[in-house]
């Protein structure tokens, strides 16, 4: 994020790794750290809260990783909770 001066951004880190995600579901959990500006381990538990709050699923695919973006979750915060996931995906994430 070193384009921002300022050091803040619109969106959480949790939202910048699910449109990684959502953008590349076979991308290494260390290139999406490297996109989003934060350590392996920071997006390794960022992952592992998606996985667990139902906002996507890991499937095993040989030695790697696929991940599949669940786009009906509504999203969290009261007043944005009648927006689902695939709404923001939309908006952001490139086609």
């Amino acid at each position: 994020m070193s384009e921002n001066p300022e050091g803040w951004t619109f969106l959480t880190n949790h939202a910048h790794v699910l449109l990684c995600l959502a953008q590349d579901p076979e991308i290494r959990l260390c290139d999406v750290a490297a996109e989003v500006g934060l350590t392996e381990r920071g997006v390794q538990r960022i992952v592992k809260e998606l996985a667990t709050s139902g906002y996507i699923t890991r499937e095993r695919n040989g030695r790697r990783n696929r991940y599949l973006v669940h786009q009906r979750q509504p999203l969290r915060r009261s007043i944005a909770s009648h927006r689902q996931v695939g709404d923001l995906l939309q908006l952001i994430v490139k086609s």
